[in-house]
């Protein structure tokens, strides 16, 4: 935008500079610099195969009543009993054991969260001016909730976010490296080569003996389109910020597998507020945390049991 915007100021300091209001006879009207049209690649067949899929699934999964974005209902009730068990299995275990892991440990971060935004070579301009947006007001959201600063930045970020496309290997083995080069060679090669089941993901990097995050990287598919796309960002970020774990006992939420919701819920918000409320302290084991998380469980559920 910067640079059209230069095009057009020059071309008016062209005209006015003119000292004839008329055009010469048999002369040429001033005209604008013609822009460059920067084609966009076309999506390799494995892409388009890849989009697809996921269209159809995400297709299917709403016929079937799932990626709700209702936040629940009167049909998804839950106490501050199930609030407590839920912070729990979804906070002191791993879904997958990579990355920082819990070690049965609350793990959170103790510096602001910088979100920094990177898009692979194959990613629209459209498609990134979206994400920007989407995940700009995310951020904004998850900072109220936590009270923890939150925000996306254009440098100097901690908790990097790549958006990427089957096409965009090279790009993504290269910036994970750069990135974060304490990441193992399996989790590079993991991220380089997603498997068709993991929509999206994100690892944590421990800072060593504080049960604190230095760091995260998440992986989004430019595959995705619509609400899986929001629902990859909306969970891989969150669970980035130490919830780890997935439970198919927890309702309503998007930290469980069966899919039923798309977007973070109030369930989740509570969550984040726990995890976040500064009477628990990194490092605490869920024994130690169970008193005290039953008390703010309470009072985010206004003293329902």
């Amino acid at each position: 935008m910067k640079r059209f915007a230069l095009a057009l100021l020059l071309a008016g300091m062209a005209l006015a500079s003119c000292t004839d209001p008329l055009p010469r006879a048999g002369s040429a009207p001033p005209t604008r610099p013609v822009q460059p049209h920067v084609t966009e690649p076309e999506p390799s067949a494995a892409s388009a195969e890849l989009a697809a899929y996921y269209r159809r699934l995400e297709s299917d999964q709403v016929a079937r009543g799932l990626m709700r974005t209702d936040g629940g209902g009167p049909d998804t009730p839950f106490t501050a009993d199930d609030l407590v068990r839920d912070f729990e299995t979804l906070v002191f275990s791993d879904e997958y054991q990579r990355g920082a892991g819990s070690g049965g440990r609350l793990n959170r971060w103790a510096a602001p969260v910088r979100l920094g935004l990177e898009f692979g070579p194959s990613v629209s301009e459209a498609r990134r001016k979206q994400d920007r947006s989407a995940i700009s007001a995310y951020a904004s959201r998850l900072a109220r909730v936590t009270r923890h600063p939150v925000s996306t930045v254009e440098r100097g970020a901690n908790f990097h976010v790549l958006i990427v496309g089957e096409d965009d290997k090279a790009f993504v083995a290269q910036r994970a490296r750069e990135l974060l080069p304490q990441l193992t060679r399996a989790d590079t090669a993991l991220l380089m080569d997603l498997p068709r089941q993991y929509y999206c993901l994100v690892l944590s990097v421990p800072n060593p003996g504080t049960f604190t995050h230095s760091a995260a990287i998440a992986l989004i598919r430019d595959e995705h389109a619509g609400l899986m796309r929001e629902s990859c960002i909306h969970e891989e970020i969150a669970q980035g910020l130490g919830v780890p774990n997935d439970s198919p006992r927890a309702r309503p939420s998007i930290f469980n597998d069966d899919d039923e919701f798309a977007l973070l819920t109030a369930h989740d918000e509570m969550i984040l507020k726990m995890l976040y409320d500064p009477r628990l302290k990194p490092g605490m084991t869920a024994e130690q945390a169970r008193p005290i998380a039953q008390t703010i469980a309470q009072e985010l559920m206004g003293g329902s049991s």
